[in-house]
């Protein structure tokens, strides 16, 4: 006897109101579960301390989760200055203590050095992979880490409030790997201190924004009916900037059955200029995205196949 699928099938996008003090995890274990939800994931993981927009991908928008991780994003944060923690952020213990705090006008002529292409080191408390584990698991089992520094796109890093001497607040908008703890830790350092982040969250990661998106208390309140509700996001709309080619009938089915098609057909009945070798497009036909695709010597072809 076949086995019963565990859910229903769910297909879209909910930008979720992250609370803090829960790992992205058990939120996408919360959504799935409020929904009953055959398939879930997230488009970008935030810490436990961390609020704000988490993409939740269901069911075929499991299939582009990609595109929200590659999305840029923007944060708020309140750092605490003349204490680094193990972690960057209030969640760790103190390691090192400073009796120095920055003025605001050092802050703000230290900024422009973390601005722009910056080679940062990610926190040990991340989930980069060494040798195959997570820096994190190897970090609370006290091994020594080395993380290689990478290079990430800060697009702004501004100071937004002086608190008081100890606390000052800043946002930041960036592109996909940029770990603000990271960021704090090297300003603070930079500025001849110590800091952490005390406060996080996250107002966009790409197309989501806090306009659009549900507590969880609230969609667990809703439960199935979240499903038909206007949270719930089409499966394209993580490829808003990417160039869309429109299929007839018969071109949807051959490639919904994973067959490249001639590219030339395509292109004369949608104008697009400027697509390159190996660019990444949207295959649709009227309002069903079909595939993510890729063009390439004179065809389409399909890269996810959307089933929905």
């Amino acid at each position: 006897m076949a086995k019963k699928p565990a859910g229903v099938p769910v297909n879209g996008w909910l930008a979720i109101d992250k609370p803090s003090g829960i790992t992205a995890a058990k939120v996408v274990a919360r959504v799935k579960r409020a929904l009953n939800a055959l398939k879930a994931g997230h488009g970008g993981t935030l810490d436990p301390l961390a609020t704000g927009i988490l993409p939740i991908a269901l069911g075929e928008a499991t299939k582009t989760a990609s595109f929200a991780m590659d999305s840029s994003k923007t944060y708020t944060f309140e750092v605490t200055w003349g204490a680094a923690t193990d972690t960057d952020d209030s969640d760790g213990t103190v390691i090192r203590t400073s009796d120095k705090r920055p003025e605001k006008a050092a802050i703000e002529a230290m900024l422009p050095r973390f601005t722009g292409l910056i080679q940062q080191v990610p926190p040990d408390y991340s989930a980069i992979k060494v040798d195959g584990q997570r820096a994190y698991d190897l970090a609370r089992a006290k091994e020594e880490l080395n993380l290689a520094a990478r290079t990430v796109d800060v697009r702004r890093f501004a100071l937004t409030s002086i608190i008081d001497p100890d606390h000052a607040t800043f946002v930041v908008d960036c592109g996909k790997g940029t770990y603000i703890r990271a960021l704090v830790r090297d300003l603070a350092q930079a500025l001849g201190t110590e800091g952490h982040i005390s406060v996080l969250r996250r107002t966009r990661c790409g197309a989501f924004t806090e306009k659009g998106a549900i507590s969880l208390e609230n969609l667990e309140a809703l439960g199935h009916k979240a499903a038909a509700s206007e949270y719930l996001l089409p499966v394209k709309t993580v490829l808003d900037d990417i160039p869309a080619l429109a299929l007839t009938e018969e071109e949807a089915r051959r490639m919904s059955l994973g067959q490249a098609i001639a590219l030339w057909p395509v292109v004369k009945r949608t104008p697009l200029t400027g697509l390159e070798e190996g660019q990444t497009v949207q295959a649709v036909c009227g309002e069903r995205l079909i595939a993510v695709a890729e063009v390439g010597n004179g065809m389409v072809r399909p890269v996810r196949v959307l089933n929905h």
